[in-house]
């Protein structure tokens, strides 16, 4: 009975897989948007690791390396990424966002997340039924143009998955410039594959019955997620290369060749079946925010950004709760000659004292931060001298938990005798 109640609710699950395209290039082309409609590549040592669509037009190609990539395209700009802090930052930025939409939340690197919105859909579903509308539109593709039937509570969930997916990917780029691609389905391994369907800035939702064209589409056995390169190169000595040999492979040999736990997963991988739950990811790193605009050129320009930027970030720290014990200053120059990004970034320990009101006084924190951030800005800029300044940003980082949560404390005690409270945190 318990098997079938979770076959049931694992049936009834919607997933969606969110990858933003060429991330580390989107990023960049953030940072300057001269970039945008030019061919762009990210370079790490001698590889070029992501490259806008541009640059993709003419031939580059993700990990290829950077002398083969200039050859293809000569005009060809790259951008050193060996510092991923940006992308860090940005991509927590990402999973934050989805946060508020639902706390189910797994990062998986810095482009993807998986979020698991069976509770929105339940909830959207009670809603339509009980407004007796029965018309639902399915946002993006459908994989295979399978025909939806809204007859089918099924079909229906994973249609109104699409509208919320859409919702996400809507909500990144206006918040924060980003585009990217969904995939909607019934589990995580599906929804991964799905989403790059129809690239660049599309999605696409997986109806159940396609989901065994969809995983038997995969040319090897290695594009199943979950299945690594030694396993797939056991496989391969025995003989299976793609999804159907492994789908056919006899059970009993491949447990005695794999162990039993590995060849009982990787041949349910093989049928597209993943009971593996959403598990919502550590918190970020750091809080940060920034501004761009044409031209900043006086001190008092510069602390009226600071003082825009620190409210919405103070809140961040505060909803976190966490402390902060490092805040970091970043500033753009600009420049004709060089159309690199000149940024530059100072930071320095919070004062003990100051640490303390985060949170609970945030208003009271806000005058001193700037003076301390004005100062970090001082060492950067000599104010006397004309500047022109194209961007600034507030970072708060080394976050610690508050004192009365550590391990010793009274508090701590009182705070694992307390009740559970109902947030999921």
């Amino acid at each position: 009975h318990s098997k079938s109640v979770s076959a049931r609710r694992a049936a009834c699950r919607a997933i969606v897989h969110v990858d933003l395209d060429c991330f580390y290039a989107q990023v960049e082309m953030i940072r300057n948007p001269e970039l945008r409609d030019k061919p762009l590549g990210v370079q790490q040592k001698y590889i070029v690791v992501t490259c806008n669509y541009e640059a993709r037009k003419r031939g580059v190609k993700k990990m290829m390396s950077v002398k083969d990539a200039k050859e293809k395209c000569p005009q060809l700009i790259l951008v050193n990424g060996e510092d991923l802090t940006p992308y860090r930052e940005m991509s927590y930025k990402v999973t934050e966002l989805l946060g508020e939409f639902c706390s189910l939340v797994e990062r998986l690197g810095f482009d993807e997340n998986f979020v698991d919105i069976t509770e929105i859909v339940e909830k959207r579903l009670n809603e339509l039924q009980q407004s007796g509308c029965s018309r639902v539109c399915v946002s993006g593709h459908v994989y295979n143009n399978q025909a939806i039937n809204l007859h089918d509570t099924t079909h229906v969930r994973l249609v109104i998955g699409s509208q919320i997916a859409e919702e996400f990917r809507e909500a990144i780029h206006a918040r924060l410039g980003l585009t990217g691609c969904a995939g909607v389905a019934s589990n995580k391994l599906l929804s991964k594959l799905v989403s790059g369907t129809f690239k660049p800035n599309q999605q696409t939702v997986l109806l159940p019955e396609s989901s065994q064209d969809l995983i038997r589409s995969l040319d090897h056995i290695q594009k199943v997620p979950g299945i690594g390169y030694k396993t797939a190169k056991r496989l391969e000595t025995l003989g299976v290369r793609n999804v159907c040999d492994l789908q056919a492979f006899p059970s009993a040999v491949l447990e005695k060749e794999l162990g039993v736990s590995i060849a009982q997963r990787i041949q349910k991988l093989s049928y597209g079946e993943d009971d593996s739950p959403v598990m919502p990811s550590g918190p970020p790193q750091s809080f940060s925010d920034e501004d761009s605009f044409k031209k900043c050129s006086s001190e008092v320009e510069v602390k009226e950004k600071i003082e825009e930027l620190l409210p919405n970030l103070l809140d961040r720290v505060y909803t976190d709760g966490r402390q902060p014990h490092t805040v970091r200053l970043t500033i753009r120059r600009f420049s004709s000659t060089n159309k690199w990004f000149n940024r530059e970034s100072r930071q320095c320990p919070i004062p003990p004292h100051l640490i303390q009101k985060f949170g609970k006084e945030s208003s009271n924190v806000i005058s001193p931060l700037v003076d301390i951030l004005i100062k970090l800005f001082r060492k950067m800029i000599d104010v006397d001298l004309p500047f022109h300044l194209t961007l600034l940003g507030v970072c708060f980082s080394n976050l610690k938990d508050l004192p009365n949560s550590t391990k010793g404390s009274i508090g701590f005690y009182l705070k694992q005798m307390s009740p559970p409270s109902g947030s999921g945190k």
